[in-house]
This record gives structure tokens, C-alpha cells and sequence, in this order.
């Protein structure tokens, strides 16, 4: 019997949404936040928000797009794999599930940099992205918000 998946509710720019998992997975392991809480990804830039104790400096806003840049060097393969819920639960935080999502999850995996549930489309491989660039930042009661394209 072939599983039930959600759709998606949106067509995503492949690219940019592959680009915001390794963003999400890099700020998780620099400052130890969640990932995004909020994202607006779109082709020409896009824009995550992150809660954060404080303002990133200079200098970790220069290393997060180093080690950004780095793991899209790096050329790794982007794979899904389809698994029950439960399973999933015991590799990647599913507390931002909509309620309605099914028992069978697509994990997505960014080689072994990242992995989480998700619905959307992105590229086969890091390769396909470019440079990924911060345009602005700004950050307000806790709320960090970057936008960034890929060049």
C-alpha cells in the first residue's frame, strides 16, 4: 500500500528552501536555538526568524555564513527517506508538525549535516545553490530575523 503524505501548501523555491535547512541545522549547533520560527522563502531572498538571547555579533554573523557557505561546498546529496512517525520522532524534533500531518513522514536530509521533517522541494545536491549571502538583519525583543539570498 503506498503511504499517505501531506502535499505541500506551496511551491518552494527549491534552492532557497534546500539552503534554509542547512541555515536552520547551523544556527541550532552555533548558538543552540530552535530552528527557524518563522520563514518566508522565496527565489529572489527570504527571510528566517530565530529566537536568541541576544543580538549575533559581527564576527558570528561572518562565521555563520562561512560555515553556511561551507557545507554547500561541501556538494553533499539532499535524500528523502519515508518513515512512520514514530520512528521519525527518535531522529528529528516533530514539534512543529501541523496537527493534521500523517503517520508517514519525509525526513529530509542534507548528507549527514541535517535532517528534518518536511513537505517541501529542494535540489538533489548542495552543488545546485550557489553562495549564500546575508542581505540585513535585525533583531527585536529576542527575535533575530535575517534576510539572505543565494548568489
Amino acid at each position: 500500500m503506498e503511504p499517505v503524505l501531506n502535499e505541500p501548501k506551496k511551491l518552494y523555491n527549491e534552492p532557497m528552501h534546500t539552503c534554509e535547512h542547512i541555515l536552520n541545522q547551523t544556527m541550532v549547533r552555533m548558538f543552540g536555538c530552535e530552528r527557524s520560527m518563522n520563514a518566508h522563502i522565496e527565489r529572489k531572498k527570504s527571510k528566517c526568524d530565530y529566537i536568541l538571547q541576544d543580538a549575533p555579533t559581527v564576527a558570528q554573523i561572518q562565521e555563520l555564513t562561512q560555515k553556511v557557505n561551507e557545507v554547500i561546498d561541501q556538494h553533499l546529496p539532499v535524500t528523502i527517506e519515508l518513515m512512520p512517525r514514530e520512528q521519525a520522532a527518535h531522529l528529528v524534533n516533530l514539534s512543529k508538525l501541523p496537527a493534521d500531518a500523517t503517520d508517514t513522514l519525509r525526513i529530509v536530509r542534507v548528507g549527514e549535516y541535517d535532517a528534518c521533517a518536511c513537505i517541501g522541494q529542494h535540489v538533489e545536491n548542495t552543488s545546485e545553490l550557489g553562495h549564500f549571502e546575508i542581505i540585513s538583519h535585525d533583531f527585536e525583543d529576542g527575535r533575530w530575523r535575517v534576510r539572505f539570498k543565494l548568489v
